[in-house]
């Protein structure tokens, strides 16, 4: 039998990739501290908005019969919550989970009336939830992780599956992205070029065929440009390389701010976006 089809070697293909820039960078952007610094420069622009691509969306999980009046929705690293939102005004019932409190609080704000009573906010780490104790193990319609760092490893990805009944989707990137910022700072401060191939989707989704589940994909470009002040930058990046380097604060701002107004227009800095997702989703009916 060919190696590919057997989850062992997608498993050890995902472990093969902690040894990569991909995985560090995975780390500067997996923290609390990290989301609550951006959480209020999230869906400024109509651009990033757009990029959510939520029509398209919501048509993949009727397609998927997905998506119905009453369904109980989980949401894994839900963000200021569009999706959760757009859910719940299609009658949904979701549970919506994010570690960084900055980003509920956008939530919280942005909810309105109407669907208030629909949804529900966790504060927590996916990692260190027991859906055991939370009665969670197969409890939800559909399990959602839209770029989220909260299912970055086997064993969360696996719990994701565990809590859902019917079926699951995730989002994230499928192809190198473009981050000029963090490319020239991690040369300055990493000393190296930045090899930033993220394709951890890619293992999941091979992963998926390996286990007998058999996703629909749909890949998109996105494209948007953020507009930040330079602290509102600094903060960002700080938290980003207090994770990934052993520099300390003074030793990080005496690089990174120096840079960050060089490249500023009135004290602001246009950070652009631009990459391919992809969108993976499936029914968990197999044994894995």
């Amino acid at each position: 039998m060919n190696p590919i089809f057997s989850k062992e070697f997608w498993l050890k293909a995902w472990e093969k990739d902690k040894e990569t820039d991909t995985y560090t960078v995975h780390r500067g952007f997996s923290t609390p501290e990290y989301w609550n610094k951006v959480a209020s420069s999230y869906d400024r622009s109509k651009e990033e908005t757009k990029s959510r691509r939520l029509s398209k969306t919501l048509d993949l999980f009727k397609r998927k019969h997905l998506l119905f009046k009453g369904m109980e929705v989980l949401d894994i690293g839900c963000g200021p919550g569009t999706l959760a939102m757009e859910l719940a005004r299609q009658g949904a019932k979701v549970t919506a989970l994010d570690f960084s409190t900055q980003m509920l609080d956008q939530f919280r704000q942005s909810m309105t009336p109407d669907i208030r009573d629909h949804i529900t906010l966790f504060c927590e780490d996916w990692h260190a939830i027991d859906i055991e104790k939370k009665g969670w193990k197969k409890k939800f319609d559909l399990v959602i992780a839209f770029m989220s760092p909260g299912v970055a490893g086997p064993e969360a990805f696996y719990k994701m599956m565990d809590t859902s009944k019917s079926g699951c989707a995730i989002r994230g990137w499928a192809a190198k992205r473009n981050h000029p910022i963090l490319a020239v700072l991690w040369e300055k401060i990493m000393g190296t070029v930045l090899e930033d191939t993220p394709q951890s989707i890619l293992l999941k989704i091979n992963l998926l065929f390996s286990l007998g589940l058999f996703p629909e994909l749909t890949f998109d470009t996105v494209e948007w440009d953020q507009n930040v002040t330079v602290e509102e930058e600094l903060e960002s990046e700080l938290a980003f390389f207090r994770k990934v380097s052993d520099k300390t604060d003074a030793e990080l701002e005496s690089v990174i701010r120096p840079f960050l107004e060089s490249i500023s227009e009135n004290g602001r800095i246009i950070r652009a976006h631009k990459g391919l997702t992809a969108t993976a989703v499936w029914s968990v009916n197999a044994i894995y």
